[in-house]
């Protein structure tokens, strides 16, 4: 079931349970996509949006000589573009970064739903407006930032996602991104990426192993890194109202 679907738009408004059953009808289509296999590529014709149900995926644009740049980070809940399906092709690729289980969801289920569901149709504007919010954020990334705060600022933004949904444990969550990851989303080489991860290390900001992100002190990391977490939009009023009114 899409739970962590629904409990991130639920970060922006309480659905009601008529809106939650007409979610997990949505994603109705499942398959599997293997580690390192594109989800969709460009020049595709995207004929349906996809929803993670499990597993890591990203956006990543490719020049003619193999250079790689990653775009976005996809986790459990996220929506690879909600309103793909007006394109008539892909300008980008969508690639699992591990094991993928996936919705695909169809242009009629969503615009069903949008006419049904007010509350859902805007939950999902939210999380359009999110992205875009992310994407200027990552590039105020790579054009001010340093190699530490591009990395921190990295952490603290995944891990604020992940517990969005309910997949951290305490200060820990999952965190597969391999170095050479990082490197392609953050616009640094390898070896500068093995550096920085070290100096955080030394620093006590992090914990990083076998695959499980530690932050002991998410305030510590976030003024090292200058994280404001106001773009991720997490303190939106309407998830204290329920469908007839305050919680």
């Amino acid at each position: 079931m899409p739970h962590y679907f629904i409990r991130k738009l639920e970060q922006f408004t309480k659905l009601s349970r008529s809106d939650r059953q007409a979610l997990e009808n949505a994603a109705g289509q499942r398959r599997t996509v293997a580690k390192h296999s594109d989800i969709i590529s460009e020049g595709d014709d995207p004929h349906h949006v996809n929803l993670i149900l499990d597993g890591w995926a990203c956006r990543y644009k490719q020049l003619d000589d193999g250079r790689r740049q990653i775009i976005a980070f996809f986790v459990p809940g996220d929506l690879c573009d909600s309103h793909v399906y007006i394109l008539r092709e892909m300008d980008h690729s969508i690639v699992a970064l591990t094991p993928v289980r996936l919705a695909e969801i169809s242009r009629a289920t969503l615009e069903r739903m949008a006419d049904d569901h007010g509350r859902v149709t805007k939950a999902l504007w939210w999380d359009t407006l999110v992205t875009v919010a992310v994407q200027r954020e990552w590039t105020v990334n790579l054009g001010q930032r340093t190699a530490l705060e591009r990395l921190g600022h990295l952490f603290c933004e995944v891990f604020l996602r992940l517990r969005g949904v309910g997949l951290t444990d305490g200060a820990t969550c999952d965190f597969p991104l391999t170095q050479v990851e990082l490197a392609d989303a953050l616009g640094l080489s390898n070896v500068h990426i093995n550096r920085t991860l070290q100096e955080l290390r030394r620093a006590g900001l992090i914990g990083l192993k076998g695959g499980r992100l530690t932050i002991p002190d998410f305030d510590a990391l976030q003024r090292a890194s200058l994280f404001n977490p106001n773009y991720l939009h997490l303190d939106h009023e309407g998830r204290l109202f329920d469908a007839d009114g305050p919680v």
